[in-house]
Order: C-alpha cells, then structure tokens, then sequence
C-alpha cells in the first residue's frame, strides 16, 4: 500500500511542487536547519487479512499515518488538502483525523492523519 499512496502522492502536482524529494517512508526531517514541507508515510496497521470465503480470505485493509511537516502553516495547510483530495476524493480511503501542533522552538508545523483502505487481493481472480 505505500508504494501505491507514494505513486498517488507524486503524481499530483500540487504535492510534487511543494514536496518533490522530500516524501519519505519512515523517515522524520530532521528539526535543525528545516526548511520546505516534509511528507512522511509511515504504516500503522498493514495489510491485515479479512473478508473470508470457504477460509480464504478476501480483502487486505491497511492503515497508515500521513505527517506533514513544513516551517509554513499556509502551505502544509494546501499540502494536507491536496493529499486528502488525491486519497479520500479521487481514490476512496477514507480518512481519520490526527495532531495539528506548531512546535515553538523550532516554528515548524505539523499535522498527522491516518489513512485507511480495504482492497481485493491481487490473485482474487485466481482463487
């Protein structure tokens, strides 16, 4: 699922201009000498198995945290609508609402949100 949120991700303009090399997995910008908007995708729950038929299962449902960070509110404000119109509007995650901080000593914004999908598997029509 990551592969695939990142592919949606980069493919949007929006969130190319303003975050393009700095959309990470796992990975946290470091704090110091920050500057631009940082995308961090980090799993929380992945591919857990369910909807069963004669004991196989069906569907996997992942759950991942979306991080922005940025050192302007205006623009990891556009960063964060922009990835929920790319995931929750145009490809039906759905979404569940996280932090909004601004971390004084360092004026850097953050916002986290979780976002969830179940999908097929892919050998589903050769089951």
């Amino acid at each position: 699922m990551l592969d695939y949120m990142y592919a949606l991700l980069i493919a949007d303009a929006t969130i190319k201009k303003y975050a393009d090399g700095r959309i990470k997995f796992y990975e946290y910008p470091p704090t110091g000498d920050f500057s631009g908007t940082y995308i961090v995708l980090d799993p929380i729950d992945m591919d857990r198995i369910g909807d069963y038929a004669d004991d196989t299962y069906l569907t996997e449902d992942s759950l991942v945290q979306i991080d922005i960070w940025s050192d302007s509110r205006q623009e990891r404000n556009l960063v964060a609508k922009q990835i929920r119109k790319v995931l929750v509007d145009e490809n039906r995650f759905s979404e569940i609402p996280g932090v909004d901080e601004w971390d004084k000593d360092t004026g850097i914004f953050r916002i986290a949100r979780r976002y969830r999908k179940k999908v097929y598997r892919k050998d589903f029509n050769n089951l």
